[in-house]
This record gives structure tokens, C-alpha cells and sequence, in this order.
């Protein structure tokens, strides 16, 4: 699959709405593609608390519920389908869940692509995997 109609998946679940006083969701939608093929999309939800979620974290356990973990693509779209990159936690998340996503092509923006392992230099899980 293509980066841009990754994008328009992830931008297909971008829904920004208040869903109590404490709590908002939807600002961020994530699309990630896995090695057998399939999309799993996500959206951040934002509390008060900061108990909260990234987008990507709510696509990534839809992945793993259906039974997958190796991430081949990813990316994250804000509201006006402009694409982001993985903030640390996702970064950490993702690549723990399989040894081979620090392979995962990641866009961070409309013109750049770059592999999950070049955002997390000196990943202190190197030679444990």
C-alpha cells in the first residue's frame, strides 16, 4: 500500500469530539499496515488526568488483538490529514511488539520517510531481541 492511501485511512478516522468535560479524542488518527497485509487504525484519546492515548497505541492494539505485531508502515494524521511523527512512547511501544518493526517505514511528514529504528537511536533494546 501506498504512504497516501495510508494517510486517507488514518485521516478516515479523525473525528476531534469532547467526550466528557475531562476527556477529547479523535484529533490524531493513525493507520498501521502489517506484514500480512492488513491496516489497523486508531484514535488518540486526550484526558485531563493524562491517562490518555496516542492514536497509534489505540491501532497498534487493535493489531494485536487480531492476532499480528510486525508493523510494515505507519503513520499518524492530525485534523487536517497532515502527517506527524510517533511521539517517544509510541516509538518504544511499537518496537518492542516485534523484533523486526525497527524496519517499519514511518512518514513524519509529506515529503519524509524514515525507518522506525532511525527514530530511536541507540535503542536500549539493541541485542536483546
Amino acid at each position: 500500500m501506498e504512504f497516501e492511501e495510508l494517510c486517507q485511512k488514518a485521516r478516515s478516522v479523525v473525528n476531534p469530539r469532547k467526550l466528557s468535560p475531562v476527556a477529547e479524542a479523535g484529533g490524531v488518527g493513525a493507520a498501521l499496515e502489517t506484514d500480512r497485509g492488513n491496516v489497523y487504525l486508531g484514535v488518540c484519546i486526550d484526558t485531563a488526568c493524562s491517562t490518555g492515548f496516542c492514536a497509534e497505541h489505540a491501532a497498534a492494539a487493535a493489531m494485536v488483538t487480531a492476532g499480528e505485531s510486525r508493523v510494515v508502515k505507519m503513520v499518524a494524521v492530525d485534523w487536517d490529514g497532515t502527517p506527524m511523527p510517533p511521539c517517544g512512547r509510541c516509538r518504544e511501544m511499537i518496537s518492542a511488539l516485534h523484533p523486526d518493526n525497527h524496519q517499519a517505514l514511518v512518514m513524519v511528514d509529506r515529503q519524509t520517510v524514515v525507518t522506525l529504528g532511525e527514530l530511536l537511536p541507540w535503542d536500549w533494546k539493541a541485542g536483546r531481541e
